[in-house]
């Protein structure tokens, strides 16, 4: 068959949006599945997001006789706000961010500068309710077998994971990278993830969800701990019972020694705890770490007890009541003739307080923050003198947002944010195969300021302009409400000049 006459082989076109420069054939898309080749065009496959305010707020009234009504508008009017999701990259970092837009707010014209950010440097700060013991400090935690980050240190309630980071996206194995880098696109998209800790537990893990623990699911994150629950509480159990004792594997309490007793006139009770004593009726390892009472090893409660001294105020017939810091495990007890605890049914008059520290402990919930350093890639896409972005932004007349979500600047050198992925809108981040995570940010100033930092003013468009026409692969427009009652960046830009 003649040369003229055979099927044209197929066009491939080359993706410049990321360091793997894929070739990619008309129909299919890039090995990162956020670009591909349409009949010769390279297009953006995640339409570009503009979230829109959100419902109406309480109403707000000022004191004294000039009360008014507020409508809970916080943008006065309604007003679109372009995000980076789904805008694209500006590698190979000397390129002009994808979407540089002004926008009118309060009479002031505002610029936003919408940009995909590549990074490498990234990570997430894993928050999880539970008083459960998943692994020792600094232990490996493992995906699929691979090390993807650490256990760290606890907080009050809490056990924190650092997941990712630069040496396990790029430092490690291939196979540790890419699952590092599945693992935090999974969990910044809201997704369960399962991990394993190294001489710890299995975990599944997802953003505003309850963690699960060894295949049980968490309800409550713990009211206090043990002392702080005594101190809460110690009141409820006045002239119901003799003693109480809140178990706690960080800081047991005991009422009849707490300072809320003896403010209370509590009795002494002979009572000994096998713990190291801190300050008066609080106590420090009475067990090593464990799934049982209190995020302790213990099941039987009745193994922290030494013998009661009669001398002390130890008497048969005494009351005892044994409780977790979530209230979920308790126990009743009565000193017999021996003065040793012997179990009794629980009474009802001690139910109402049990019911009382369930109540006041919050949902178990998973919290995810993403955690990255803005290099070059996005400064560079702001203004030609990257410093000045950097200056700007610490100076407070840059305001940063990821996907429109609030962030946390972290103090010192460079721009390194921090953002709860629950208040940003669904599936925003993306992920490149070097491998990188792709996380949306914007940055918002006045214009003025933005032309002073040596800003792209010749690319500066109107949002009806990005609307009508998209950017430079073709993005079509998506309206979302804003998540999370986050404050509209304009304004709190705004906010902050009056200020």
């Amino acid at each position: 068959m003649p040369d003229d006459l055979r099927d044209p082989k197929p066009v491939k076109i080359r993706c410049d949006a990321c360091p793997v420069m894929c070739f990619i054939a008309d129909g299919k898309s890039g090995a990162c599945d956020r670009y591909a080749n349409h009949a010769g065009e390279l297009v953006r496959l995640d339409p570009l997001t503009v979230i829109q305010s959100g419902a109406k707020a309480v109403a707000f009234l000022d004191q004294g006789d000039n009360a008014q009504d507020w409508d809970g508008d916080v943008i006065q009017g309604g007003r679109d706000f372009v995000t980076a999701v789904g805008a694209g990259t500006t590698y190979p970092d000397y390129k002009p961010a994808p979407f540089i837009v002004s926008q009118e707010v309060e009479g002031v014209d505002m610029i936003t500068v919408v940009t995909e950010g590549i990074f490498s440097y990234c990570g997430v700060k894993v928050k999880i309710d539970t008083d459960r013991h998943i692994g020792p400090e600094t232990a490996t935690v493992r995906a699929n077998g691979e090390p993807v980050g650490h256990v760290t240190t606890a907080e009050y309630g809490s056990q924190m994971l650092s997941l990712g980071g630069v040496r396990h996206l790029t430092g490690g194995s291939k196979a540790e990278g890419r699952v590092t880098c599945d693992t935090l696109l999974a969990l910044c998209n809201r997704e369960p993830v399962e991990l394993t800790v190294d001489d710890g537990a299995a975990l599944v893990v997802e953003a505003g969800k309850a963690p699960v623990i060894d295949g049980r699911q968490e309800q409550r994150m713990r009211v206090g701990c043990g002392s702080a629950t005594i101190g809460m509480f110690a009141s409820q159990w006045r002239d119901l019972v003799d003693e109480v004792v809140v178990v706690d594997d960080h800081i047991t309490g005991v009422v009849s020694e707490h300072q809320a007793g003896k403010v209370l006139g509590w009795p002494d009770t002979g009572i000994k705890i096998i713990g190291r004593r801190s300050t008066p009726g609080r106590y420090f390892k009475v067990s090593e770490p464990g799934l049982g009472w209190g995020g302790t090893t213990i099941a039987d409660p009745l193994e922290i007890l030494g013998p009661f001294n009669a001398r002390k105020g130890a008497r048969p017939g005494l009351s005892l009541l044994m409780v977790s810091t979530t209230g979920e495990q308790f126990a009743y007890y009565e000193l017999d003739q021996d003065l040793k605890p012997v179990a009794k049914p629980f009474p009802d008059r001690l139910k109402k307080s049990v019911d009382l520290i369930e109540d006041n402990c919050e949902p178990a919930l998973c919290t995810v923050l993403f955690m990255g350093g803005a290099g070059g890639s996005l400064r560079a896409g702001v203004t030609e003198n990257p410093v000045n972005l950097t200056r700007s932004v610490q100076g407070l007349n840059t305001y940063v947002t990821c996907g429109g979500a609030p962030v946390y600047v972290w103090p010192g050198g460079g721009i390194t944010i921090m953002v709860d992925v629950t208040r940003m809108p669904q599936n925003a981040f993306g992920y490149v195969p070097t491998p990188a995570l792709v996380a949306p940010v914007e940055f918002t100033l006045r214009r003025d300021d933005y032309i002073r930092l040596g800003g792209y003013a010749d690319e500066i468009r109107s949002v009806d302009d990005i609307v009508a026409r998209g950017g430079a692969y073709h993005n079509p427009r998506r309206d979302r409400p804003a998540p999370g009652g986050n404050p509209w960046p304009p304004l709190r830009q705004r906010r902050r000049e009056r200020r």
